[in-house]
């Protein structure tokens, strides 16, 4: 084997993987969004979650990639482990796709292919257009990668050592190894299986031979998944390792099945004779359909097995680190604004909690609780500088327009919240301050700070509710739900200063009083910006004081 033929042959490979590349991007820009959304919504059913699964990967062309997706998915609760379990079932089997379409043996029209994808990529003028441009590029590039490597072992076939090197894998048990590590290294079962049938095309090697190397290599391609599952949680983790284990026991029972009903291998051959490229293509459909028909029925005791094993507690409610954003969405652009969404709104939980939990410290004159609210504000200033940061990342991901405005909405979002809780620390600061001073509020400031307090509360819960589930129905009785705060401050003002008046107030209570009733006037503010901060980037709270406006208006002329 000289220098020139394994340069041809890497750059066979190389072709290959970028051609696998440029189609998936060009799959999950056309479909992206709606492939989000099938996986959003697999349900416990187990055969909807393997035909989701299945359908999934035929379209991205990888395994690998809904391995991370599902993996991404768990960790930020958008899925459970059994709906996972079916979706990654379902993967293994929507992998075999590639295989089949290269068996085709249509490599000598990839030239014409790689023409055809390339006019609407440089002259197409919507992005639809571009993007299908993309897939049939991307496919050319793939088949034009596996006729370099053909062509590179071609001359291989009278390589006495070459051959005798890949007879002694006539060993199953060396054979699988192999296979499990060759992709391990590469990342990509369908690339190693591709060049396992390009190597057996080209006579370097037999059916039988090859059939334990390409079972060893559905094993090794877990890898991916399991590297996107370091930076995730206890879920994240589990789902990656219900791959590993899934495809253990595939494995293992493929190689046994075999050993022991050698026929299985003549049966195989005997559906293409004379072609081992689709003789390979079928055993790795089958031996997935097989494994999905045997252990789907059993997927819950690979779950339980799983959990078991990974052990330790959830880390979602871990405090100053990031739950659901990683280094794995810049992987998956289609699941940068969900993952976000879903961080911003646990941000919202914690700005919501502590408001609570300040007013609760306030009335109570609890000392701990108001201490309480000081440490977790940390943890929202925090919150605050890495999601911001990541949104700045995450927009320069190439996402849909769609994506686009909600990330960008998203930066108006977490300031609101982050001023929420910042409210919240200065009604804290109010108690330790009543507290410590003995400050005293007349009993019907008392009775009015209340009153106000638990509208905005009501205001915030129902406007994070709105924004977490884009209720668009529920814009407007939230904004007059505000409005009702509003109307509450101005009048509990005017009261005070009729208490000042008439001496019924403390002074030093009375600051405190409408700065108290101001903060949380504010809050009710700040948290009718985050609901209408769904109708888009630009249209939040100015957009409901225009619509409050309107309202009084056409009150007054009725």
């Amino acid at each position: 084997m000289d220098i020139l033929t394994i340069f041809m042959f890497l750059g066979g490979l190389g072709l290959f993987l970028y051609g696998m590349q440029v189609m998936q991007q060009g799959l999950e820009k056309t479909a992206g969004d709606n492939m989000r959304t099938l996986l959003e919504k697999t349900t416990t059913n187990p055969l909807s979650g393997i035909a989701i699964g299945t359908g999934v990967t035929m379209l991205i062309q990888s395994s690998s990639a809904t391995t991370v997706m599902v993996v991404s998915f768990v960790s930020a609760g958008l899925m459970t482990l059994p709906q996972a379990m079916n979706v990654i079932i379902g993967a293994n089997i929507g992998t075999t796709i590639t295989a089949q379409i290269i068996a085709f043996k249509i490599d000598s029209v990839a030239p014409l292919i790689l023409f055809i994808g390339m006019l609407p990529v440089l002259f197409g003028r919507k992005k639809i257009v571009k993007n299908v441009g993309m897939i049939i590029l991307g496919f050319g590039i793939i088949f034009l990668g596996m006729r370099l490597m053909s062509e590179s072992v071609e001359p291989l076939r009278n390589n006495k050592a070459l051959t005798d090197f890949l007879v002694s894998f006539d060993n199953p048990v060396l054979a699988v190894c192999a296979g499990t590590i060759f992709t391990a290294i590469i990342q990509s079962s369908s690339a190693s299986i591709a060049i396992m049938q390009a190597f057996a095309s080209e006579g370097l090697i037999g059916f039988r031979a090859a059939a334990f190397i390409v079972i060893g290599m559905n094993l090794g391609t877990c890898i991916t998944g399991i590297l996107a599952s370091l930076s995730s949680g206890k879920n994240g983790k589990c789902a990656a390792c219900l791959n590993l284990f899934y495809n253990v026991v595939k494995v293992t029972l493929v190689t046994v099945v075999i050993l022991l009903i050698p026929s299985t291998l003549t049966f195989i051959e005997s559906l293409s004779p004379g072609n081992v490229a689709r003789q390979i293509a079928n055993l790795h459909l089958i031996m997935n359909l097989i494994a999905a028909l045997l252990l789907a029925p059993g997927s819950k005791l690979i779950v339980r097995f799983t959990e078991r094993i990974i052990g330790g507690k959830d880390e979602r409610e871990a405090l100053n680190q990031l739950i659901y954003l990683d280094r794995n969405v810049l992987q998956t652009p289609a699941l940068a604004a969900p993952l976000a969404r879903r961080e911003i709104c646990r941000m919202g939980d914690l700005a919501r909690s502590n408001l609570r939990l300040s007013m609760e410290a306030f009335f109570e004159l609890d000392a701990d609780k108001a201490k309480r609210v000081l440490e977790v504000e940390q943890t929202i200033n925090y919150l605050n500088h890495a999601i911001t940061g990541w949104l700045v990342e995450l927009r320069a991901l190439d996402v849909s327009q769609t994506d686009r405005e909600k990330l960008g909405m998203m930066f108006h979002v977490v300031n609101d919240m982050e001023r929420i809780g910042d409210h919240a620390e200065n009604i804290a600061e109010y108690a330790s301050i009543a507290i410590e001073r003995n400050s005293d509020i007349s009993k019907e400031g008392i009775a009015e700070l209340r009153e106000i307090s638990a509208k905005t509360l009501e205001v915030v819960d129902m406007s994070l509710d709105i924004y977490e589930h884009e209720s668009f129905d529920r814009l407007d009785f939230a904004s007059q739900e505000e409005e009702e705060v509003d109307t509450l401050h101005d009048k509990f003002v005017e009261n005070h200063v009729k208490r000042l008046i008439a001496g019924e107030c403390d002074p030093r209570g009375g600051i405190m009083f409408t700065d108290m009733v101001t903060d949380l006037e504010r809050c009710a503010d700040h948290a009718i910006n985050i609901a209408y901060a769904i109708e888009g980037e630009h249209k939040s709270f100015e957009n409901a004081l225009k619509a409050k406006q309107e309202r009084q208006i056409h009150a007054q002329n009725s």
